[in-house]
């Protein structure tokens, strides 16, 4: 189980406001937290606790933040509906598209999902994972 995520930002407010629209689909709503001494971030968490959490923040060193090449954050989608929901969200928060919504037969029957960048490039996926549901 993951702790947390977390992706680098620039603009803060305007990384806010699309995740903010990216995670609500995905049940997520942002959080305030308690400065701990590090940079200055966006927190959100889901419904059932405090963990796990997605970060967006200013980097720690100070310097800009970029995007990682290969790197790229897969969020959970309860449904298709959530994952395509979630993206067309992305898009109209000033995301951009990498791959529409839809099913990926080539990843497993059942794996649903849809590819977009945030405001500053990082890449994420949206995916509804029917393909585990089962256990296989």
């Amino acid at each position: 189980m993951f702790s947390h995520i977390t992706v680098g930002a620039r603009d803060l407010a305007r990384m806010g406001a699309f995740y903010d629209a990216v995670l609500a689909p995905l049940g997520l709503r942002q959080r305030h937290v308690t400065p701990d001494g590090g940079p200055p971030a966006k927190c959100w968490v889901g419904a059932d606790g405090a963990l796990p959490r997605f970060y967006v923040h200013l980097p720690f060193d100070g310097q800009p933040a970029t995007p990682g090449n290969g790197c790229m954050v897969a969020l959970l989608a309860a449904s298709p509906e959530a994952a395509a929901e979630a993206h067309a969200a992305g898009l109209a928060a000033g995301g951009s598209d990498e791959g529409a919504p839809g099913e990926r037969p080539q990843y497993g029957r059942g794996h649903y999902g849809a590819y977009l960048r945030d405001p500053e490039g990082n890449k994420l996926h949206v995916v509804h994972r029917g393909d585990l549901a089962s256990g296989e």
